[in-house]
């Protein structure tokens, strides 16, 4: 009755009327009604006015629970969390209080990484109060912060209906099921909620439980969501160029993924992306761009170095390649790709030796690549290796039947030997 006539007066503007209600009820003889007094002081941000009375009614009730609880739960927000706790402690099993206080020492214990003495304390309250729905979750969304999704199903999916006020257990078990790889029931719970209500968090792990069931409209619907709502939310950029580049819209993949560039300006798998697509578009010219800023950004980012490298032998720039990837060999990286193209770089540039080399050294990861096995039997060819060769090309035309200029090429350097 105290809470509701107070905030009658809060809500038609008369806050200092309620400030003046309570007050009066804080000197009332009732002490039930005092610590009624207490609470609505500390729910309104009035914390020396609620200790007072609390420490009043502690010295006359040094066992009750309840006052414990209010004391402790004034003390953390005053940053005393140690002092909390050791009161806390003190709350008995048969308090009706127990119960509140296993969840506060719960939380603190989390707070001070001490997660398994957290766990015992939720445990000893689930012990007390097995069919309390509010425990049954508060232990189902531990495990779920702890990682522990198989723990945390089966907990969540108990308390799933019941009535926890603003609690939504659902999301809680859509974000298990979906960090335990069951995307399909995840999915299923997330398509339940209202997204208008979801933060960019939980939007994003909709969006991202989407990507991984390849549910590419869901993924650029929730993504592109939280994009809109928190541009500073960088690891959504990703994702939703993927979607919209397997969705085949990458003008959009490309305009996100210059949207996460300027948000995520040290990020080298953005502009990687970036060249990626701009391949398919045909733009080889930007996507060289984005290439080598992709490498500037992490000169070991071998997706970037193997796709620039890639242009150059297309385009026959065998110095920059060569250049290119003799830099990547000073940082220590070696790559069988990278020996093929250098082999090339070296035959543009008429080190034959050199290349002959390095088509051996690469020719043992390439013996299902028709495209490799071919220029290597042509680099022969010139070398006057035709038996060499010939077998070279019959291996491309076991790998890639289609090349059926290579019969004639074969049986011509056959009869000649």
């Amino acid at each position: 009755m105290l809470k509701e006539h107070v905030f009658s007066k809060i809500e038609a503007g008369n806050i200092e009327a309620a400030l003046a209600y309570i007050a009066e009820h804080a000197l009332s003889d009732n002490h039930q009604i005092r610590f009624e007094a207490a609470e609505l002081y500390y729910e309104l941000g009035h914390i020396r006015e609620a200790r007072t009375i609390v420490e009043e009614l502690r010295s006359l009730y040094p066992d009750e629970g309840s006052l414990a609880i209010l004391s402790a739960e004034m003390m953390i927000d005053e940053d005393q969390e140690d002092e909390a706790i050791e009161l806390l402690l003190e709350v008995g099993a048969k308090d009706d209080s127990f119960v509140q206080a296993q969840l506060l020492l719960a939380d603190l214990y989390q707070l001070q990484a001490l997660d398994e003495v957290a766990e015992q304390k939720l445990l000893a309250a689930l012990q007390k109060d097995p069919e309390e729905m509010i425990l049954i979750y508060a232990l189902g969304e531990f495990y779920l912060n702890q990682g522990a999704y198989n723990k945390a199903i089966p907990y969540l999916k108990q308390s799933l209906h019941a009535q926890l006020g603003e609690v939504n257990v659902g999301l809680s078990l859509a974000e298990a099921y979906s960090g335990n790889g069951q995307f399909e029931e995840a999915l299923h719970l997330y398509h339940q909620q209202e997204t208008n209500k979801m933060t960019p968090d939980q939007l994003f792990s909709f969006g991202f439980t989407a990507y991984q069931q390849g549910d590419y409209p869901v993924v650029i619907e929730q993504l592109g969501a939280v994009k809109n709502l928190d541009a500073d939310f960088t690891s959504v950029y990703m994702p939703l160029a993927k979607a919209y580049e397997a969705e085949n819209r990458l003008d959009e993949s490309f305009e996100t993924l210059k949207d996460g560039i300027r948000m995520d300006e040290f990020n080298d798998q953005l502009p990687m992306m970036a060249g990626q697509v701009l391949t398919k578009m045909n733009d080889l010219v930007g996507a060289e761009q984005y290439f080598r800023q992709a490498l500037a950004l992490n000169p070991s980012n071998m997706t970037s170095i193997q796709a620039l490298a890639a242009l150059l032998k297309e385009d026959e720039r065998a110095e920059e390649l060569q250049e290119l990837v003799e830099h990547v060999q000073e940082y220590g990286e070696h790559d069988p790709v990278l020996t093929w193209y250098h082999a090339f770089s070296k035959a543009q540039l008429e080190s034959y030796e050199e290349a002959r080399l390095l088509y051996e050294e690469a020719e043992p990861f390439f013996k299902e690549d028709a495209d490799f096995l071919i220029e290597y039997g042509y680099f022969l060819l010139e070398e006057g290796k035709r038996t060499k060769a010939a077998e070279l090309f019959g291996q491309a035309l076991h790998v890639d039947p289609t090349r059926t200029d290579l019969i004639e090429l074969i049986d011509q350097l056959q009869h000649e030997e």
